[in-house]
């Protein structure tokens, strides 16, 4: 469990969220809405470690992330973005067992222990077909389903994602949301990713939390699409929300 306690983020001197309090649950699976600039990777990555509050707390287990050895950090939270891992010569299998590297001595050997985890990983995940491939012969998709196993070879209970579905087409989007999902309900996980899919949000997502600058509202989807935030936050004069049907669509003159 992740909990934000009267958090605190700016960019420069412009503050993107303020006084937020929320609490995410392992088992489920948030997503992250809001317009662009509006602090969604911010939040992200602050609620890794890897990013600085500028009040408030964030809190894994009872324990604030501020106070938190990295190593102790490492192994409860993992962080996946969108950017390729562009390394020669790299295999899917090695890209994966990085994952193990918070439970590895410090010459980064892996245990059988280790090693089942990677299998299970990738076994998880989808990839284990692609173990010997270099990762840098792989689509954009498989390339995230690959990041999404050393996610789960890392052994984490939460996993935040930012964007994971940019730069897929349609079906791969619904497809790697899905794995995210069976992560959630099945290994368990909590799962936190940032999207600009709202169909694929109000579809697949136990929860929205909705940044609408310089607030966070943390709701379960079917409350959230009931309290009108996301209507007023995306439609425009371009675009329509039908409520109902949790559908979205484009006016046309």
């Amino acid at each position: 469990m992740i909990e934000l306690h009267n958090i605190k983020l700016s960019f420069g001197s412009r503050i993107l969220i303020d006084g937020a309090t929320a609490r995410f649950e392992c088992g489920s699976m948030t997503a992250l809405l809001g317009r662009n600039g509006t602090g969604k990777s911010t939040l992200l990555r602050a609620m890794a470690a890897l990013g600085k509050v500028q009040a408030g707390e964030i809190i894994i287990d009872g324990e604030s992330v501020a106070d938190m050895p990295s190593h102790r950090l490492a192994r409860l939270v993992s962080f996946v973005n969108t950017e390729r891992v562009d390394v020669e010569a790299l295999t899917v299998y090695d890209l994966v067992a990085v994952g193990r590297a918070p439970y590895t001595d410090w010459m980064g050997r892996l245990t059988a222990e280790d090693r089942a985890a990677v299998d299970r990983a990738m076994r998880v995940a989808g990839v284990e077909a692609m173990s010997h491939r270099f990762v840098e012969t792989l689509s954009d998709g498989e390339c995230q389903r690959v990041m999404i196993a050393r996610a789960l070879a890392q052994a984490t209970p939460i996993i935040l994602l930012d964007e994971p579905t940019a730069f897929l087409d349609m079906p791969n989007r619904y497809e790697l949301c899905t794995l995210l999902h069976r992560l959630a309900h099945d290994e368990g996980k909590c799962i936190i990713f940032s999207t600009h899919e709202l169909d694929i949000a109000l579809s697949l997502a136990d929860s929205i939390a909705l940044v609408d600058t310089p607030d966070l509202r943390h709701l379960p989807t079917q409350e959230m699409v009931k309290s009108g935030s996301i209507e007023r936050l995306f439609v425009s004069e371009y675009v329509s929300f039908d409520a109902t049907t949790q559908s979205i669509h484009l006016r046309r003159e």
